[in-house]
């Protein structure tokens, strides 16, 4: 039986969460013109969703770059942090972008373009309140009320690391830094280029030392366990950072 080892094969592949066969999602890109880039439109630089429905942020420009780089159009498609492995799994989109960091939760169910870059959690608050939320130690009090976005790397930041606090789930990523302004909060933890963002979106906000993070993680394009799609946008990736492109991109959005 000489397709007994191709067999044996396909039916490892089947057992594999997220597996798709070599070149599947690639072709489907190819085959339909269209590159689907699912965005959470919650994560400002990465993504916003305006209220006439356009995307806009750092990755959309990247995401349109990276379409045109396979000869096809993009299309952008709305997940959430919750939803955002299963969305994958369920092919509503060939990759996501947006700010997503790698885990290994989202590792076992999709693979991972080359970092675009790398960050940490880091706190934001009221400019007054900054001297008092400078350690986890300080943050880790009785009386501290923490605000989280719910079902990302955020909201696990905070369950594993606060226990004494007061953890306060606020579902909508658009408005959450509105609850520091108005007292309703006193903190988030979240990525070093959100604070900084969100700091000159709000004046009455600082970013608590957020090029000293707590930690430090990898952001990068989540796709598909394609390996010839990964390649590929490690490929456009990689002449990207050579020709200073992402830098002036990531300029346009942050800096």
């Amino acid at each position: 039986m000489r397709n007994l080892p191709a067999l044996l094969l396909a039916l490892m592949l089947a057992l594999v969460p997220g597996a798709v066969r070599a070149g599947e999602a690639l072709q489907r890109v190819e085959t339909s013109g269209t590159l689907r880039i699912g965005l959470t439109g919650d994560y400002k630089p990465f993504s916003a969703l305006g209220a006439d429905g356009a995307f806009t942020g750092l990755d959309v420009d990247l995401g349109r770059a990276l379409a045109a780089s396979l000869g096809v159009r993009p299309v952008f498609v709305r997940t959430s942090w919750p939803t955002l492995g299963a969305d994958l799994e369920a092919g509503r989109f060939d990759i996501a972008m947006g700010g997503v960091s790698v885990t290994e939760a989202r590792a076992k169910v999709g693979l991972f373009s080359a970092p675009m870059m790398s960050d940490g959690k880091t706190p934001i608050a009221l400019c007054a309140n900054a001297a008092r939320f400078q350690t986890l130690q300080q943050i880790d009090r009785k009386g501290v009320r923490l605000v989280v976005n719910p079902g990302g790397t955020n909201e696990a930041f905070a369950r594993a690391h606060i226990h004494a606090a007061t953890i306060t789930v606020h579902p909508d990523n658009t408005t959450i830094f509105q609850e520091i302004v108005d007292g309703r909060a006193d903190l988030m933890i979240t990525d070093a280029i959100e604070t900084r963002l969100q700091a000159k979106l709000h004046p009455e906000l600082c970013a608590i030392h957020p090029d000293a993070p707590f930690d430090h993680a990898e952001k990068a394009y989540f796709m598909p366990k394609d390996a010839e799609m990964k390649a590929k946008v490690d490929a456009w990736l990689a002449g990207m950072r050579a020709s200073g492109a992402l830098k002036a991109a990531i300029v346009k959005w942050v800096e």
